[in-house]
């Protein structure tokens, strides 16, 4: 019988709690809150999606994307501007205030990167990579399977 205080889903939601408290006090200077991050990080990667794009990419439902989106717009992070191709999307661009900062924002995702793997061997951390990446596998064909997936 497995002990229920020493399961799968246990530690992964103390990594993500931990991991949100560390990320947000760290980017708590510039206003950016726990959620924030993940956008700001996205669109460093590929400037200019559509707000649909940034909600399938991060599997993350619409309505949240968009009130992160607004939440970063308002403290200068992003601009949206109409999708020319279609009037009632938006395309998400980062300002030069986002620019600035993004080598701290990475810095952070790093760091924790760099928190959560420290003691463990190249081995250990291809191991718990490679798990982690069938477990999320299984989850996004679950949802999938039950139509819980974000639409774009």
């Amino acid at each position: 019988m497995i002990d229920q205080r020493n399961t799968i889903t246990r530690w992964v939601s103390l990594l993500y709690r931990y991991g949100q408290m560390y990320i947000g006090e760290r980017l708590k200077a510039h206003g950016i809150g726990k959620g924030q991050h993940i956008f700001l990080n996205a669109l460093y990667k590929e400037d200019g999606l559509s707000q649909e794009e940034l909600s399938s990419y991060l599997k993350i439902d619409k309505g949240t994307t968009a009130k992160a989106l607004k939440k970063l717009e308002a403290q200068g992070y992003v601009l949206r501007q109409v999708r020319e191709e279609d009037k009632r999307s938006y395309r998400v661009f980062l300002t030069e205030k986002a620019w600035r900062i993004k080598d701290e924002v990475r810095g952070v995702l790093t760091d924790w990167r760099h928190i959560l793997s420290d003691g463990l061997t190249e081995e250990e951390q291809r191991l718990a990579l490679e798990l982690l990446e069938k477990m999320g596998g299984n989850a996004a064909r679950f949802n999938e399977e039950n139509d819980k997936t974000p639409k774009a």
